[in-house]
């Protein structure tokens, strides 16, 4: 039976590679995917799924206002699909996680989406939300403080290395960018301790 999965973390998890590694397994079984991953993140270059550790794969960028449902459904009657991969997740809309619900409910496809729980503030992101919300499956994909302790939340950085404290919930970047933290090590970060 087909369900939505949701696997989520702070950044430097390795969320990618797990998916990389996931379509990969079903591609070298002959079974077609499609993938998505957020139009504005770009830092592989567009329509480009990519991981820390050099892997990558060709995905179609999805913008904030597509409906992706419409978009797999007609994949799916070109060529039969297998599964929905889709990356950087928190930037779904509330409307398009239904729309991924949608996919698993009416096409019988599975979909595993890849993301953010939370961002620097400590807040959910609404897509993040929507899915810890309706998703049949949660899997937080984990990693650690600096302490050891895991990690679950993330500090933004200036391009001195300084927290940042305020500012916009999306701003694309990587481990030069953001920095993942366990709960005790955040606070004392933002509080400036």
């Amino acid at each position: 039976m087909a369900k939505l999965y949701f696997h989520y973390s702070t950044m430097n998890a390795g969320k990618s590679t797990m998916l990389l590694q996931a379509a990969y397994n079903y591609q070298e079984r002959g079974m077609r995917t499609a993938a998505f991953i957020a139009a504005l993140d770009d830092r592989a270059g567009r329509g480009k799924i990519a991981s820390r550790i050099g892997l990558t794969m060709d995905a179609i960028p999805f913008e904030a206002t597509d409906d992706l449902y419409a978009m797999v459904e007609g994949m799916h009657a070109d060529e039969p699909l297998a599964c929905v991969f889709l990356d950087e997740a928190q930037f779904l809309s509330r409307e398009q996680v239904w729309q991924l619900a949608h996919i698993v409910d009416r096409l019988g496809l599975p979909v595993m989406a890849y993301g953010l729980r939370t961002d620097f503030h400590g807040r959910l992101f609404p897509g993040s939300q929507e899915l810890l919300t309706i998703a049949d499956e949660l899997r937080e994909v984990r990693t650690i403080c600096h302490c050891g302790r895991k990690a679950t939340m993330v500090v933004r950085l200036d391009s001195a290395g300084e927290v940042v404290r305020e500012g916009a919930q999306i701003e694309i970047g990587g481990g030069n960018k953001y920095v993942s933290l366990c709960r005790h090590h955040w606070e004392e970060a933002i509080s400036g301790e």
